[in-house]
């Protein structure tokens, strides 16, 4: 076990796993491995992939069950993180919520603005935590890149891209390509799959501020592997002060998860995981670059599990509008289901202001 001081990992997060369908599962499994979660438990109905995982991990078999509702009565878990289809986080919640068990997903937080409010009510009513995780939230460039803000001046505009050549193009397991290309389980197809990275990430970055319109463009250009969905997807962000254009997209040749923010004075460019790139702006078109490689962030915020545990135990407080917040996702969601409208629609969609 690692021990981190001040974190009390001497007592793991009692945590289930609710599908095995969506292969960012093996997050989990590797996560267990550094002490601070124990998986008691696993819901899946398929018994050929829970056996492929259980000998891949050396997990009990014993201890998979047909229903996420048998492993909460048997396991009675602390936390369930959701791995299965998208269109079943609500499922998973509607389990959970009423037991007081805390619930994480992978990211988008639901398929429609409808079932992550029906969702954010049970979690709200049952005072449950209910996160959302994104490879970008443990990412050190995104947050190093949200402090170098002050560096640059009032941001104006910011681009955000996201993706790869497609599920099909990089050969996700079966079980995962089945849903990730259906309309109704996940909810569309790049739009939501990628989009959402860069609605997150502007949410917190303009500190929870509801764009004003959201316009999106999507196109399919893969039809023979993406039949039903949008495999490319261009959304528009507008603020009073700002604009953002995310690129969501299974298009890409090579697969990338970047950004670039710019200022009255300069730009930030987060080129990846752990590369950072400050421009302060000289004359016209010149500038001075500055390049940072960065560490690791310091636990528990390296890793969605050991963060899941220690937002649970009270050992951290999360910030507002934070990354895998609730708030922060529901707004994600109401900026998803706009770019969709748009799409559909061809036109600009004002947001509501919402009460004041």
């Amino acid at each position: 076990m690692i021990s981190v001081p001040g974190f009390g990992q001497e007592t793991p997060l009692r945590i289930g796993i609710a599908g095995l369908t969506h292969t960012h599962v093996h997050q989990i499994f590797n996560s267990a491995k550094q002490g601070e979660i124990e998986i008691v438990g696993i819901a899946e109905a398929n018994s050929d992939l829970a056996k492929r995982y259980t000998d891949l991990y050396e997990f009990d078999m014993d201890r998979v069950y047909p229903t996420l509702e048998e492993l909460i009565r048997v396991q009675k878990p602390e936390a369930v993180a959701a791995f299965g289809a998208i269109d079943e986080h609500l499922e998973v919640v509607e389990a959970c919520a009423p037991a007081g068990i805390h619930v994480m997903v992978e990211k988008p937080l639901a398929v429609s603005l409808a079932q992550a409010e029906h969702m954010a009510d049970l979690a709200l009513k049952h005072r449950i935590f209910l996160l959302t995780n994104y490879e970008t939230t443990w990412y050190p460039a995104t947050h190093e890149a949200f402090t170098m803000v002050k560096a640059v001046g009032a941001v104006r505009k910011v681009v955000i891209r996201d993706g790869h050549r497609g599920p099909e193009q990089i050969g996700v397991d079966p079980e995962f390509l089945e849903w990730l290309i259906d309309p109704v389980r996940n909810g569309g197809g790049a739009l939501m799959d990628f989009g959402c990275y860069g609605a997150n990430l502007m949410t917190l970055l303009m500190k929870g501020e509801k764009p004003v319109a959201v316009t999106a463009v999507t196109q399919q250009l893969q039809p023979e592997n993406n039949p039903k969905v949008e495999d490319e997807a261009l959304i528009i962000l507008e603020y009073p002060s700002a604009n953002a254009v995310i690129h969501a997209s299974w298009n890409w040749p090579i697969g990338r998860k970047d950004m670039e923010i710019y200022g009255r004075k300069g730009a930030v460019y987060a080129d990846n995981r752990t590369q950072l790139r400050l421009r302060m702006a000289e004359g016209y078109d010149g500038f001075e670059e500055t390049v940072f490689q960065l560490e690791d962030r310091p636990p528990p915020y390296h890793d969605p599990f050991s963060y899941f545990r220690a937002v649970i135990y009270g050992e951290i407080a999360p910030e507002p509008f934070d990354l895998s917040s609730l708030e922060n996702n529901l707004l994600v969601m109401e900026i998803l289901e706009a770019a969709k409208q748009s799409a559909r629609d061809g036109k600009r969609v004002v947001l509501s202001k919402g009460p004041d």
